[in-house]
């Protein structure tokens, strides 16, 4: 019986269980980021993240001990030298989980772990985050002004509407009437001569 027994032993031996949760945490060091089962994935939790603890002191002593748990050259060089500096101010969780869905050959739950720090686009969030939350603050203001804005465009292109119609209505109006003065003027020319050519016979007749 395995009553209370809540080790996850992946179905396999003890040094078979150990190689294979080295070979993924030296890849999971080496690429930041691996893809696996759910189970193999909490397993890998368990097993690096104690190990990148380690790394934060940079001496003698915790490089033999990370490297006696990776046996690994190349990944204990890259641990402390690329991931310990960005994991420096961060007290645990180095590691995250996402689920992918389900292998289609037996249905497994498959999922991708990678280390929190190196993912861009999760950390590039906490800008947009602060920048939107600045927007949404000035956001009541600016389509208020951009709205008067657009109303005083609007007014004043009419005023200048309405100033150029009177404009030009009013020369037309004065036209007119100059028009009209000077027409009674030009007709009464012709009615004063006729009636002078006509005393003119009148005084020749009596005559």
């Amino acid at each position: 019986m395995r009553h209370g027994k809540k080790f996850n032993h992946l179905g396999r031996q003890t040094a078979h269980r150990k190689a294979m949760l080295q070979n993924m945490a030296c890849s999971l060091i080496e690429h930041k980021t691996i893809n696996t089962t759910i189970a193999k994935a909490k397993a890998l939790r368990v097993y690096v993240e104690p190990i990148l603890t380690r790394s934060k002191t940079d001496s003698t002593h915790s490089r033999r001990q990370v490297f006696s748990h990776l046996q690994s050259k190349e990944a204990v060089t890259e641990l402390f030298r690329e991931i310990a500096p960005k994991i420096a101010d961060r007290p645990g969780g180095y590691t995250r989980i996402i689920r992918t869905g389900y292998r289609l050959g037996d249905n497994a739950e498959m999922c991708m772990i990678e280390l929190v720090d190196f993912n861009e686009l999760y950390t590039n969030e906490g800008a947009k985050k602060t920048t939107r939350r600045s927007r949404r603050g000035g956001g009541g203001a600016k389509p208020a002004t951009d709205a008067t804005a657009t109303d005083e465009v609007v007014e004043a292109t009419t005023e200048d509407v309405l100033a150029e119609e009177v404009v030009d209505e009013t020369p037309v109006v004065e036209e007119a009437k100059v028009v009209e003065e000077e027409a009674p003027a030009a007709d009464k020319a012709p009615e004063a001569k006729a009636d002078d050519v006509d005393d003119k016979k009148d005084d020749t007749e009596e005559k």
